[in-house]
């Protein structure tokens, strides 16, 4: 069996579904961003630190689509590691949730 970069199961956030998507890269350790543009719907990409390991990958355009929809799971992962968020800004569109050395 081979060897993954790390042992953490990367999931897309979808606000369309209460329950994350499990996903991989396609070359099974680290997402390209061609990939991540497909699987996020959008043309640009933002990192959101959550731990000191993972990050959430984000629409960084999603709050100026018409409609915008709010993702409360990732936003809720979010502000509960980084409680300085809480109040002051929320994640709006898909989001990949990941290990920081799935995404180079």
């Amino acid at each position: 069996m081979p060897k993954t970069a790390t042992p953490y199961q990367p999931h897309l956030l979808d606000p369309a579904s209460a329950q994350p998507q499990p996903v991989s890269p396609a070359n099974g350790r680290s997402f390209k961003l061609a990939e991540l543009y497909q699987l996020l719907d959008c043309q640009t990409v933002d990192v959101v630190r959550v731990t000191e390991e993972l990050i959430l990958i984000i629409d960084d355009e999603g709050k100026f689509r018409n409609p915008a929809y709010l993702n409360l799971l990732a936003t809720y992962v979010w502000h509960q590691h980084q409680p300085a968020a809480r109040g002051v800004d929320c994640i709006v569109g898909r989001a990949i949730l990941c290990h920081d050395k799935q995404f180079r």
